[in-house]
């Protein structure tokens, strides 16, 4: 009977969603808080279908969420356009690096002075917690790929950067909590974690990813083969890219977003930088869709649109799942009393801050800085680092505070960032369009569609 009624309650909540989307558009509410509250009603303190455990269960949280942070990745690389040369990329490189190690530093300091941390416990805090999430974030993202906007832009590369750039401080602070061989003074950490992690999962990433993606092309423009199946060419590359990165002791993170920039990068080099063409998105037979496929000049945008596509898709489905587990665990007794003073500090002190160090000299506006600052959403992936750490020996005194603490700012993240992101990336827009029609330019930017799509 259990199982029947969870297939009742799964689909009652997907056909509800796919029937209120519409109005979920206008409203300051997002799938995500939807998904969170619905998660709470089923958990031990609604009905009681739904109980989860993240001590107990650790490593399915850790498999769950590793799924869902991959496919996003591959998907934000992917709907980044601009080539590697373009000053666009100047924003999401400071605020995935600079703005990143700030954060870190402050959670730090908070950590020892404000809580009592042992200073491994408390880097270990900031890394976590320092990621903006790539899957709940979708609203705030590019809309499409010729989208320059610098804010949307800003943000869809740091989130698909900074899931990589923050593992080496979690590194670091299981190694300090003696968890994590870092040598002597730090120096296998600086040099195998830091530097060769970073450079071999990006570099993987973008050769895997410009292997297999110039190999389709080639069979589809030349003997019109390997076509119709763009759904199992997405899933495998972030596979392949992810486990050949963590074979060389890279970061795989890094290596799917690589890898969906380098399938991008294969489109954009063949339409010369131009938008893709229309059709390629309005192909809805099969038989349209093969013959757009293996069109010469066509084949390399089916390619990333379908993928795009289809990884979106899967997306969606995978926010269903982790965020609806997530409510499940809901509860005011789990809710720590440091969380009162440390979320509000987390979200209005320490992200301004450092954005604001990161983008310092930037050619961002005032608006956008404070938009980017703002919009700083934590979600699966500080979920995920937390459950790696766990799964990594992390002693049960500080697990259960600090997941306690993470947990409780990934959903007042999701509420609270859900609840402003429609009215203003509303106004945002406006505003865009209000300056880009006086300068006789047509806007970049798009008004908010929901918080996870």
């Amino acid at each position: 009977m259990t199982g029947a009624l969870w297939f009742v309650v799964v689909g009652v909540l997907l056909v509800a969603i796919a029937l209120s989307r519409s109005v979920l558009i206008r409203l300051p509410l997002s799938t995500a808080m939807l998904y969170l509250a619905a998660g709470f009603f089923l958990g031990p303190h609604g009905v009681g279908l739904l109980r989860v455990d993240i001590y107990t269960q650790s490593a399915m949280w850790e498999r769950i969420t590793e799924v869902a942070v991959l496919i996003s990745l591959f998907g934000a690389g992917l709907k980044l356009r601009a080539p590697l040369t373009d000053g666009s990329w100047l924003t999401p490189l400071r605020l995935a690096t600079v703005s990143m190690t700030v954060t870190v530093g402050l959670v730090t300091l908070v950590g020892v002075f404000g809580m009592g941390l042992p200073v491994g416990a408390a880097v270990l805090l900031g890394a976590i917690l320092a990621p903006t999430d790539p899957v709940l974030a979708s609203d705030v993202q590019v809309t499409h790929p010729t989208d320059r906007d610098r804010l949307r832009f800003g943000l869809t590369g740091e989130a698909g950067l900074n899931d990589g750039t923050a593992f080496p401080f979690v590194m670091l602070g299981l190694g300090l909590l003696g968890l994590h061989e870092i040598g002597e003074m730090g120096w296998r950490w600086f040099a195998v974690d830091l530097l060769w992690a970073v450079a071999a999962g990006l570099g993987v990433g973008a050769l895997l990813g410009t292997l297999v993606g110039r190999l389709v092309i080639y069979l589809r423009q030349v003997h019109r083969e390997a076509v119709g199946l763009d759904d199992f060419l997405a899933l495998g590359l972030i596979a392949l890219s992810y486990g050949v990165a963590l074979l060389v002791l890279g970061y795989g993170f890094l290596a799917v977003f690589a890898a969906g920039l380098a399938l991008r990068r294969i489109e954009r080099q063949s339409t010369g930088g131009e938008a893709p063409p229309e059709d390629v998105a309005l192909a809805g037979s099969a038989a349209e869709a093969d013959e757009v496929a293996t069109d010469p000049d066509k084949a390399p945008a089916y390619m990333a649109q379908a993928a795009l596509g289809f990884v979106e898709q899967l997306e969606r489905i995978g926010v269903v799942a982790v965020v609806l587990l997530l409510g499940g665990m809901i509860s005011w007794n789990f809710l720590p009393g440091v969380a009162l003073w440390f979320i509000p500090l987390l979200f209005l002190v320490i992200r301004p801050v450092s954005v604001y160090v990161g983008l310092l000299g930037s050619s961002t506006t005032h608006v956008q800085r404070g938009m980017i600052a703002w919009f700083g959403i934590r979600g699966i992936g500080s979920v995920y680092y937390l459950t790696y750490a766990m799964q990594h020996g992390l002693p049960e005194e500080f697990s259960r505070a600090v997941a306690a603490l993470v947990l409780a700012t990934v959903a007042v993240s999701a509420v609270v960032h859900g609840m402003s992101v429609t009215p203003l990336m509303g106004l945002y827009t406006r505003g865009r369009e209000k300056e880009e029609g006086e300068s006789g330019s047509s806007a970049s930017g798009q008004p908010k569609r929901e918080l996870s799509s």
